[in-house]
């Protein structure tokens, strides 16, 4: 079996993945505190071909080097904003009839193996800080809260695992399952 190089890949331009259809789903980053970690949610985000990031609380923004680190150039396919409060932009995309989704261990939590998105429907996916997880202002407003199951003695997995693994879900579910 032979690697493909580069050029074969047949990726598109940045300006044709911002026109492009995108996946409808906003990634909102609740006071993500490590650069590395928001860089590679925006080169994931980019892979799935997200619609947007939103950084929120201490959440680093672009530019920055660390971000840039890990990022390798999505920082210029994704469109991103930043929110100081991440309450002013769950209320607005609730406002808007996204479906605002927390990826948390919590009470009465879906799996994500369980969980059906809606087709046609907009989604906000909510993934929290590295050691306190989603916020209590965040889970406050959230219409659904999924789980990624989990079978070893660690009690999660790292922010970024846990973005691809549910990027992938909405992904398969929402694009691949036809």
């Amino acid at each position: 079996m032979r690697k493909l190089k580069l050029e074969e890949l047949n990726r598109v331009s940045v300006d044709e993945f911002k026109e492009q259809e995108k996946l409808p789903l906003v990634v909102v980053l609740d006071s993500v505190r490590s650069l590395h970690n928001v860089g590679s949610i925006f080169r994931t985000a980019d892979g799935f071909a997200v619609e947007s990031l939103a950084l929120c609380g201490i959440t680093g923004q672009p530019p920055h080097r660390e971000i840039e680190k890990t990022a390798l150039g999505a920082t210029q396919s994704v469109a991103w904003q930043h929110v100081p409060d991440i309450t002013t932009i769950l209320l607005d995309l609730k406002s808007k009839g996204y479906i605002l989704v927390a990826l948390e261990q919590a009470e009465g939590s879906t799996m994500l193996n369980e969980f059906q998105p809606i087709p046609n429907e907009h989604y906000a996916l909510i993934l929290g800080n590295e050691v306190n997880g989603v916020s209590e202002e965040a889970m406050a407003l959230i219409d659904v809260c999924l789980e990624i199951p989990q079978f070893g003695t660690k009690h999660s997995f790292n922010v970024v695992v846990s973005a691809g693994i549910a990027l992938w879900d909405f992904f398969a579910k929402l694009k691949l399952s036809t």
